[in-house]
């Protein structure tokens, strides 16, 4: 029970700073569909697609393999932080350095001609994603929550008010609509030719902040490199580093194929880079399963190889990944069934009419959610290659089914295909686990879950009421019914109750 608690505990905190923090972020969900057509959000959409290969790229599986090795060897763990800091300081100098030079054949082979700042900046946000990143796994490893969830906060908070800043006020003042005496000293910083720009400008500013924010634990760092240390980590973390670009390929590729796979015109009125705003916009619909995956990551990851040792730790994980399934199909159905408001998230109306696939990707990512709690499995037996074949599984899935279905059905095949290539990584890594790992998963009352909450889901959401208010009560006593429901079912396995 203590130890259900202390997970539950620390994902309520990690999950409260997180959904708090991308929250305040997604809040720029709607600027930005408001102050840019949807050919500009495309632009967006497209270079941090590719922004999530990079990411995976610069850090190969050093996180990771930092929670383990500096889990299972205390006594070495300044080391074993030293070395993996310094390793990704140089890699990450080296990465971004020779982005910085081929700016502009990458921005020719982008289209994007004349807009080398775009890449150069990117850089910069890369490398200093890379260089914070095991600091703020030290922070994790160290259960130093309230610090870590300080450090993002305060950089979401700079970020949105960076945006706000460049692309609202100084646009504002330079136009003259108001505080003309400043005019002067806008006209130093701000570039009125900007627009897109100051989106990736001042994620770069935010990001640099985090250098000054996690001063303390960078600090701590002695750049110095142990071999015997480092070399074992990144053998182990080898495999996750394929296994983070095969994630991000069935996570990030439809984001980038549309572009090139689809056929122009076939959204009628829309051209690709316009489709790709739209799709890049609806899909952070799919928020809210995203943030209860990435808040449980955040406390799970330590957790699952803190309680490896424990001969009860299977029972545990049962547990875990039980009430991660209830939540997730909350989740679902709450979002799914209250699309009738939350398209009003989306500003303007050219937004709006692809909607209809968020469904799809929340429950597509309810499946990665399952996925990642299976993983534990490959991760506490060192197995970590089985999880680089399940994912690239899934990245050649995602690769031939979008190339198949985007032609012919543009991001809503895509929506599907993401379901499938999750659900696909999901049975595969289930079976393997119950050889090498097993747990006493509830299997069939979890899908039973799943099943039910979609069936409710799609039948809540086809009936259709003209008074919004009758809709909107409607829809809450829906999801109070579940809740109810759950209560019934599991108030003798409820956390509080456990032994």
């Amino acid at each position: 029970m203590g130890q259900l608690k202390k997970l539950a505990g620390h994902t309520a905190l990690y999950g409260a700073s997180s959904i708090l923090g991308r929250m305040l972020n997604y809040l720029l969900v709607p600027y930005y569909t408001r102050v840019f057509v949807t050919s500009e959000y495309g632009v967006v959409t497209e270079l941090y697609a590719y922004a999530a290969f990079f990411n995976v790229i610069y850090t190969y599986g050093l996180e990771t393999a930092y929670f383990r090795f500096a889990s299972a060897d205390k006594a070495r763990e300044g080391s074993i932080y030293n070395s993996a800091v310094t390793s990704i300081l140089l890699t990450s100098l080296v990465l971004s350095s020779l982005l910085f030079l081929l700016a502009t054949p990458i921005t020719g082979l982008l289209n994007y001609p004349g807009k080398e700042h775009f890449i150069q900046w990117l850089a910069g946000i890369f490398a200093i994603d890379a260089i914070v990143a095991i600091p703020f796994a030290k922070l994790r490893l160290e259960n130093k929550a309230k610090q870590f969830a300080m450090a993002r906060l305060i950089n979401i908070a700079v970020n949105i008010g960076l945006n706000l800043f460049f692309i609202t006020f100084c646009g504002a003042i330079y136009k003259g609509e108001y505080l003309v005496a400043l005019r002067p000293y806008i006209e130093i910083i701000y570039n009125p030719e900007f627009g897109v720009e100051y989106v990736f400008l001042s994620n770069l500013l935010a990001n640099a902040l985090l250098l000054i924010l996690l001063w303390k634990p960078l600090a701590r760092v002695n750049l110095r490199i142990n071999w015997s240390l480092l070399k074992p980590m990144l053998i182990y973390g080898y495999p996750i580093l394929f296994t983070g670009l095969a994630y991000a390929t069935s996570e990030m590729l439809s984001r980038i194929a549309l572009k090139y796979w689809m056929p122009e015109g076939l959204y009628p009125g829309y051209n690709n880079l316009e489709v790709l705003g739209v799709f890049g916009a609806v899909y952070k619909l799919s928020i809210f399963m995203s943030l209860a995956i990435q808040a449980f990551r955040y406390a799970a990851e330590p957790f699952f190889f803190s309680q490896a040792a424990d001969k009860n730790s299977p029972a545990l994980f049962s547990k875990v990944m039980h009430w991660f399934v209830i939540f997730g199909c909350f989740a679902l159905l709450s979002v799914s069934i209250n699309l009738d408001i939350l398209q009003y998230l989306l500003s303007q109306e050219d937004y709006r009419w692809g909607i209809d696939v968020v469904p799809v990707l929340l429950l597509a990512n309810l499946f990665f959610g399952i996925y990642y709690n299976l993983s534990v499995w490959y991760k506490l037996t060192d197995r970590t290659y089985y999880g680089t074949w399940i994912t690239i599984i899934g990245a050649i899935v995602t690769i031939g089914l979008n190339y198949l279905l985007i032609p012919v059905y543009g991001f809503h095949g895509s929506a599907v295909v993401t379901l499938i290539a999750y659900g696909t990584m999901t049975v595969i890594s289930y079976f393997l686990g119950r050889k090498y790992y097993p747990v006493p998963y509830a299997t069939w009352k979890g899908l039973m879950y799943i099943a039910a909450t979609s069936l409710v889901t799609y039948l809540v959401m086809i009936v259709k009421i003209d008074s919004q208010v009758l809709a909107t009560s409607f829809h809450l006593g829906i999801m109070l019914v579940f809740v109810l429901v759950v209560f019934r079912l599991e108030k003798d396995n409820l956390p509080a109750k456990t032994t």
